[in-house]
């Protein structure tokens, strides 16, 4: 199936997409990869505000390339996700709904987002120039001296995912793998 949602994510929303369906995301979403995961669940254990709600919130695990001119960001390829995987039960369970990356979750990711009723998404890697396109503003609004790795706030016209991890848990990954195997 194809659909089209918005970002932040509604709950009802993500409960209706299944592994394997095609998404095009809407809205604002956020970036931040392995440096500004940790810098956050810093700040979260030492009881301090995050840099962004989490509630609804989609995190794209993607450090651009430097932005060419009139262009609000440079090459925006997903980064591996399983580098955030030891954050991501966390910040799901503070209310994040939605991540975007490539390759394959924990089990504690999985369960974390059937738990809450999230989503994980699968980008194509190899594809951050077209990936690019759809990112219609881009702004940096956290921990600058990451570099490429600081939280950015992007407005996103139909960004193409595909659901790679359900809210029931289901995992294209396995799936593919399965099939493959008959």
């Amino acid at each position: 199936m194809e659909y089209q949602i918005q970002a932040p994510l509604i709950e009802e929303e993500i409960r209706q997409l299944r592994a394997g369906d095609y998404v095009y995301i809407t809205g604002t979403i956020y970036t931040a990869r392995d440096a500004a995961h940790k810098r956050m669940f810093e700040a979260w254990q030492q009881g301090e505000a995050l840099p962004i709600d989490l509630q609804g919130n989609v995190i794209y695990y993607m450090g651009p390339s430097p932005a060419r001119e009139g262009r609000p960001i440079g090459s925006a390829g997903p980064t591996t996700a399983s580098r955030m995987d030891k954050y991501a039960p966390t910040f799901l369970d503070l209310g994040q709904k939605g991540m975007i990356g490539k390759g394959r979750r924990s089990s504690q990711v999985k369960e974390a987002i059937v738990r809450n009723g999230a989503i994980y998404f699968a980008a194509v890697g190899g594809a951050g120039a077209i990936l690019s396109q759809v990112i219609k503003e881009a702004e940096v609004i956290a921990y600058d001296d990451l570099g490429t790795e600081a939280i950015r706030r992007l407005r996103v016209e139909k960004m193409p995912v595909i659901v790679a991890i359900d809210s029931q848990g289901n995992d294209i990954y396995e799936i593919a793998q399965q099939e493959y195997r008959k």
